[in-house]
């Protein structure tokens, strides 16, 4: 018998090698408790998610500030490079701003991106001097902002009645549509009745109805569960 590790030979009786302190591995010898090679973990690289986050900031503050720099020095005022700097913190705040917490809230950052998109959409109507902002782009952007808050909070904190929430989601963005036709008549003086909304308010209207008929008739709602393999919402 000989070492397997520096090929020493080894007496019957060893069982562990006397120049390399290996421990003799026995093949007629079933179920050892000490396994043959010692146990090596690899444990892989785990790259810092903050100093990521961190260099992304940094290359995002290059299509932000060059291209107001660049206007200011040609032409002395800030028009098109608003854009590109507003299209720019929006993005950032949508996808990035939300990966340095842990666990952001949807009550949180839902508000302050609508708030965003808000102001970005005042600032394109003061530079275009639309006027539409105030009779138009506040209240549609305002009410599908809390749409879309509820929505999002809802479903964080809940732990059951996602059919609810759902089912009433879809009617409200139904009724969305509509008042989306009443601000055009308002704001941009167009004379109209309810028309074209209808086709988005009908059909969103009842399949919310019947996500909440789903979760109230308790039967129909566990036929399906089995049907689509899908958890208990």
């Amino acid at each position: 018998m000989y070492c397997i590790r520096c090929g020493a030979e080894l007496s019957a009786g060893q069982t562990l090698c006397p120049l390399c302190n290996t421990r003799v591995y026995h093949p007629d010898i079933p179920n050892e408790k000490i396994p043959t090679y010692p146990k090596k973990e690899f444990v892989s690289e785990q790259v810092n998610r903050k100093s990521i986050l961190f260099v992304l900031t940094i290359l995002f503050l290059i299509p932000l500030v060059l291209p107001l720099v660049f206007e200011l020095s040609y032409h002395s005022e800030v028009s098109w490079s608003g854009y590109v700097a507003g299209g720019v913190v929006l993005f950032y705040l949508f996808f990035i701003l939300p990966s340095w917490f842990k666990h952001p809230l949807p009550t949180v950052f839902v508000p302050c991106d609508f708030a965003a998109i808000l102001l970005f959409l005042l600032y394109v109507d003061l530079q275009t001097d639309g006027g539409w902002f105030l009779p138009f782009a506040l209240p549609v952007a305002g009410v599908l902002g809390l749409i879309v808050t509820a929505l999002a909070t809802l479903l964080f904190h809940l732990r059951h009645g996602y059919l609810y929430v759902w089912g009433g989601g879809l009617i409200a963005l139904g009724a969305w549509t509509v008042l989306i036709e009443m601000m055009i008549g308002v704001a941009f003086d167009v004379v109209s009745v309810v028309r074209w909304s209808l086709f988005s308010l009908i059909p969103l209207f009842i399949l919310g109805m019947l996500l909440i008929v789903v979760a109230i008739v308790r039967p129909f709602r566990e036929s399906l569960y089995k049907i689509f393999f899908i958890g208990k919402g």
